[in-house]
């Protein structure tokens, strides 16, 4: 089986410390590591490093290489030009449906998910290797058990079990459901056929790119033209001039939701997987109850509660008498905000644009 992590984009929602030259998943957001680093990590022993592939941006295809050394440099899969997820995920499947059709692979995605429960994961990613081994034509969806009814992330709909690989039980796939509304969310919670949608999943190569033929064929019609061109002297010419054409789409609207459900089964299992693409997400992520503060660096934090305090400066960083607050201290940029303000993080980046501080972004 081979892996694929995702490693694109900037995540504005991590900033001041994500930004353009240095995306939150070439960070140490959490511990010693990157988040890209600890992507990988969690994939051993199950893959081999000639395995694991690495899809990233043009600007970033020499950052991998210097923070992933072990990493083939031809396994690093740069995109010239950012054009969405369902085009992403179709340039891969292009090269992989060219070199080894029906072997499977598992889409993963590294710069801000957090996987606590490792060993669990890799025996979620084996039994859905199974089921793709024993059926080509076949997408295995892994997902998280909620822990909470949340709001922001999408849910897997899964109905009657169908079998058990190791302990690790099997369904067969009912749907999509992004975002519901509270009161939805606490059903999902509770009727135990729902699970986080975390986007990973497993198939061959070549039976996804027969669903971007069938079910997005505007989309193939440009990749079938890179697909002709891999492992060819042309390759990198037709990439650098097609892919930038590409009409931008996300994977859900190109392929997922057009999905005939009697091709997904979905594995929901508890791998203590959090979403830390943004501040207030880390927050509940890394802290064991709502009241506990959460500290990175040189920090004092006196009289407070529910609140993130990261310094990544030198100097000394004080709290005193917060509550429900967020301290990002850099070299050259402090946040300070409500945790309820992040939202609005992403649209005060873009405003910097044109401006004397849009260095900082």
């Amino acid at each position: 089986m081979k892996a694929v992590i995702f490693a694109g984009g900037v995540g504005t929602r991590l900033w001041p410390l994500s930004r353009k030259n240095t995306p939150k998943q070439f960070e140490k957001i959490v511990g010693d590591k990157s988040m890209l680093q600890i992507a990988v990590s969690k994939l051993f022993p199950l893959f081999k490093w000639e395995d694991i592939y690495i899809s990233t941006g043009i600007d970033y295809g020499d950052l991998v290489s210097e923070q992933l050394p072990e990493l083939p440099k031809e396994n690093i899969l740069v995109e010239p030009e950012m054009r969405d997820v369902g085009p992403a995920v179709g340039l891969v499947t292009s090269i992989f449906a060219k070199r080894f059709p029906n072997e499977p692979f598992v889409i993963l995605w590294g710069s801000d998910h957090l996987v606590k429960k490792e060993e669990e994961f890799r025996k979620a990613l084996s039994a859905a290797e199974k089921i793709v081994n024993e059926d080509h034509d076949k997408i295995v969806f892994v997902g998280q058990k909620p822990r909470f009814a949340s709001q922001n992330l999408g849910y897997i709909s899964f109905g009657d079990k169908i079998k058990d690989i190791e302990g690790v039980s099997v369904y067969s796939f009912a749907g999509f459901k992004y975002r519901p509304h509270l009161s939805t969310a606490e059903r999902y919670l509770k009727d135990g056929k729902h699970a986080w949608n975390l986007g990973y999943f497993v198939t061959t190569p070549a039976f996804l790119w027969s669903l971007f033929e069938e079910l997005s064929p505007s989309l193939f019609k440009s990749l079938s033209t890179i697909y002709d061109a891999v492992d060819t002297s042309e390759f990198e010419r037709v990439l650098s001039e097609i892919y930038p054409n590409i009409e931008k789409v996300s994977f859900d609207n190109a392929i997922l939701e057009k999905l005939d459900k009697k091709f997904g089964n979905v594995i929901s299992v508890d791998i203590g997987w959090s979403d830390i693409g943004a501040w207030e997400a880390l927050k509940e992520a890394l802290s064991k109850n709502t009241e506990e503060n959460v500290t990175k660096g040189n920090v004092i934090v006196e009289d407070s509660r529910d609140s993130l305090v990261f310094n990544y400066a030198k100097q000394l960083t004080v709290g005193i008498d917060l509550s429900e607050m967020l301290v990002i201290n850099t070299e050259d940029v402090v946040l300070v905000c409500p945790k309820s303000s992040v939202p609005k993080i992403k649209k005060l980046v873009e405003s910097l644009a044109g401006t004397p501080n849009e260095h900082l972004t």
